[in-house]
């Protein structure tokens, strides 16, 4: 698995309010664009809801471009939002961050073995349920030992979702391998965060 050009990008609204966790779901959306106008690729590998209807806390993607040390330069900081609350008309406050944390990827997990992987075919499915096709294709890989698991239905190829169900759960695995040390730095990463919120590395408007 060639992992040189590729990324796992965390948005987050840290402890934000309600309006932070919309905020990151419009900065999913913006680096999208970035990673199409790049030509490259963006993957969800895990996602935490907002108490907000389709709004996200969190949201960890694997991200494949080109040149991933300029998009790293571009997206990791804070990102600004300006615009009024849709969950309180007479709030005044107009300006909402989100973080975005970026890391490259390891050349290798560690300590994950592919033999510890059990596999689960089923129909891939399309908006509102609907069934795509009459063959499962769709796989699910299950990591036996720590019990995560991740679908990919990208392909109608069951070899090919086969082999992107395990990529996927070795970057979820190592990405589960990495928050106890994280856990520290990244709430040494937020104290900066809200220390640096008049100086976002972007700011958009809605």
């Amino acid at each position: 698995m060639n992992m040189d050009n590729k990324l796992l990008i965390q948005i987050s609204a840290g402890k934000g309010p309600a309006e932070c966790t919309l905020a990151v779901v419009y900065t999913v959306a913006e680096i999208e664009k970035a990673v199409i106008a790049a030509q490259g690729k963006m993957v969800y590998i895990q996602e935490t809801t907002g108490e907000e209807r389709g709004t996200l806390e969190s949201v960890l993607l694997e991200v494949t471009v080109p040149d991933t040390a300029t998009f790293k330069k571009q997206w990791q900081g804070s990102i600004q939002w300006i615009f009024s609350s849709p969950y309180r008309k007479a709030h005044k406050r107009r300006n909402w961050f989100t973080g975005v944390h970026i890391i490259d990827t390891p050349a290798q997990p560690p300590a994950f073995k592919p033999e510890e992987v059990r596999y689960e075919t089923l129909r891939a499915s399309g908006p509102g349920g609907q069934h795509v096709n009459k063959t499962e294709t769709a796989v699910r890989a299950i990591h036996l030992p720590s019990g995560l698991s991740i679908t990919a239905s990208d392909s109608r190829s069951q070899a090919q979702n086969k082999q992107l169900a395990l990529q996927r759960l070795q970057l979820k695995y190592y990405w589960q391998q990495q928050q106890a040390l994280q856990q520290a730095q990244q709430e040494l990463w937020w104290q900066h965060h809200n220390l640096q919120r008049g100086n976002p590395i972007k700011v958009f408007r809605k």
